[in-house]
């Protein structure tokens, strides 16, 4: 980390992992100790919390249901309020702040306004939720790249990125994509990826996880039998016949696939 004069008003952007607390960084847990003021998201596992030295103040901002809703605008203003008040700031995100987490347009509009900044990366769990249930996002033979995209656009929409990934071949990471689920299945079945095998997961590398699989076309019914929620990722890809089959909230024989024009 940067060396900060003690006095000066700054911000560190710290990913707070997957979700398990175990895989949370050591630089994280000194950056957490040495906060004067921890703004911290719903994915931030409050575990995390305990690190927080006495005495720093702790402000909840992310959205949970019964509570109030911060504006990314909101958020930026209490960054700069509370470094210009106490000193350094410390913004918990989930994951890994630089993806899909607006880790860097909060350092920037820190930095605009007179902060000095850092950032502490985090285990995205892009990877590691995937990995949690036994899939890897590349694997020999199965896929020798993947993407990791966001399905909905600042504005609601579907993202373009959908359509793109639906032509590749590369394993295809969506991360806040179960609302879009249906969208997401239409625009892959269009580009003849419907018999593809999937996966989503919730709560990744959490006790509490749940995994459904089958092809693209049998994970908006499967998903909802399954009761399945927020967050979740999904994953679409060869490598997810490689789930472990103990994982499985609903079990999915992957055999089923193996004649793709039955499934699609």
């Amino acid at each position: 980390m940067a060396n900060f004069q003690p006095s000066a008003p700054r911000l560190t952007v710290l990913g707070a992992g997957p979700g398990d607390p175990e895989l949370f960084t050591l630089k994280g847990v000194r950056v957490l100790g040495e906060a004067d003021v921890v703004l911290y998201d719903a994915l931030a596992n409050n575990d995390l919390l305990a690190y927080v030295r006495p005495g720093a103040r702790q402000l909840f901002v992310g959205k949970r249901r019964g509570m109030r809703s911060y504006a990314q605008a909101e958020i930026n203003a209490l960054i700069v309020e509370n470094a210009r008040q106490y000193g350094h700031v410390v913004r918990l995100k989930g994951g890994d702040p630089f993806v899909f987490g607006r880790g860097r347009e909060e350092m920037l509009y820190a930095e605009q306004h007179g902060l000095l900044t850092d950032y502490v990366p985090g285990i995205s769990s892009a990877v590691a939720a995937a990995g949690s249930v036994g899939i890897p996002v590349t694997h020999r033979g199965a896929s020798e790249g993947f993407r990791v995209i966001t399905a909905t656009t600042a504005t609601g929409e579907l993202s373009a990125a959908v359509s793109e990934a639906a032509q590749s071949r590369t394993t295809t990471v969506i991360l806040m994509g179960l609302s879009q689920l249906e969208r997401i299945v239409d625009v892959f079945s269009r580009h003849g990826q419907g018999a593809v095998p999937a996966a989503i997961i919730q709560n990744g590398t959490l006790p509490t996880a749940r995994l459904v699989t089958g092809a693209v076309t049998q994970l908006p019914g499967r998903a909802a039998a399954a009761g399945i929620g927020a967050p979740a990722i999904i994953i679409i890809g060869e490598v997810a016949r490689l789930a472990r089959a103990e994982a499985a909230t609903v079990p999915a024989a992957f055999s089923e696939l193996l004649s793709y024009a039955e499934v699609a």
